[in-house]
């Protein structure tokens, strides 16, 4: 026997309190009174007299429960204390519209493996990328991984599934030496700086147009922030928030960037806006001053993901410690070497060639000793 709380939430809309809360795997709202009329801490007292009897219910884990009751009441309440909330507003999209239209109104314990690997493999004939079926696929497991150990179920039905083999599987491209350079040779200076800041410095876009001048040190920048779907936010992950070492030339293009600014009084904004009280549009600033000049010089397939996995491939190449590059970019090794590096084909040629060599060479060997 359990109890669910929740505390709900008070927003002040046009001047009238708005109270909002779950109920039954429902969104529920109530006007409760004018802002002039009612305090805050007096609306918040009728917030918790409606609920009173709602987190006073006592449940029963139950494979009869919906699945959207289930989300509602026990999943996204749990998970939200543990997500960002640019990672629970992702991840709370993507389970919601193929996941939640399915099995809203079924209950847990109707669902079985064969109906959840046809969903995957529908999805996978339907176009979707390698990246969104596998995330389902761990959001259903992750889900009845909780209805099981909660005792609403007495068995995972997404314990076997997997991603089907026809889901399309995504061509990570990065530049070449060559590319790189023409597009270094195609940028206007603001744009030239924002390249380089991501395949010399290797940043994100996020943490690009989040910098603010007091962040910026001389020979490294501070990741303290991030912009996301135009929201200021943390960074990504805990390895994001780090110090970013910056190239002899990147010090001096930030430089001529810099005497170029109109206003760097306070905490102003790297790459501001018009206004100079936001910072620059990402998507704005790539369809209007990007994409020309790339389609133009025939780099039309490159984007930010391209930038920073060509930062990785190309200090692979360097012979660059991963683990030091895995720190610039604020990555874990395991991913830096297997998501973001590519190795050149050209070292892969040179490594089958000493290969070849080593082999001859213990063969002379052998035939030596057996001479001897």
């Amino acid at each position: 026997m359990r109890k669910r709380h929740q505390k709900g939430s008070l927003t002040n809309t046009g001047g009238v309190w708005i109270a909002q809360w779950w109920e039954d795997g429902h969104r529920r709202k109530k006007t409760l009174s004018r802002r002039s009329e009612l305090t805050k801490g007096e609306a918040r007292s009728q917030l918790a007299q409606i609920l009173s009897p709602i987190n006073g219910r006592v449940e029963s884990p139950s494979e009869h429960r919906t699945f959207g009751d289930f989300l509602a009441n026990v999943y996204f309440p749990f998970y939200r204390r543990r997500w960002k909330s640019s990672t629970a507003g992702c991840n709370e999209d993507r389970i919601r519209h193929p996941l939640l239209s399915e099995y809203s109104r079924r209950e847990l314990g109707s669902i079985d493996r064969h109906e959840l690997q046809a969903l995957l493999d529908r999805k996978a004939q339907q176009g979707l990328s390698f990246s969104t079926v596998d995330h389902l696929r761990w959001d259903l497991t992750q889900i009845f991984n909780m209805a099981l150990t909660e005792n609403y179920i007495h068995r995972n039905p997404a314990a076997l599934i997997f991603t089907p083999r026809e889901t399309p599987r995504p061509n990570r491209l990065r530049m070449r030496w060559e590319e790189v350079r023409l597009l270094f040779s195609v940028l206007d200076l603001r744009e030239l700086l924002i390249a380089e800041l991501a395949v010399i410095a290797g940043m994100r876009p996020g943490e690009i147009f989040a910098l603010k001048w007091p962040h910026v040190k001389g020979n490294h920048v501070e990741i303290v922030r991030r912009i996301y779907r135009g929201r200021i936010d943390s960074p990504k992950t805990h390895r994001s928030v780090r110090l970013v070492a910056l190239s002899d030339g990147l010090q001096a293009l930030l430089q001529r960037w810099q005497d170029s600014s109109v206003d760097l009084t306070g905490d102003r904004w790297v790459f501001p806006s018009e206004k100079g009280k936001t910072p620059v549009v990402k998507d704005n600033c790539w369809r209007r001053n990007f994409a020309p000049k790339l389609n133009s010089a025939g780099l039309d397939w490159v984007n930010f993901h391209v930038m920073r996995r060509t930062h990785s491939s190309l200090m692979r190449e360097q012979n660059v410690d991963p683990k030091l590059v895995a720190d610039q970019l604020g990555h874990s090794l395991d991913v830096n070497l297997n998501v973001y590096t590519e190795t050149a084909l050209r070292l892969r040629k040179q490594a089958a060639n000493a290969l070849e060599l080593a082999i001859e060479q213990s063969d002379d060997a052998v035939g030596i000793a057996c001479n001897a």
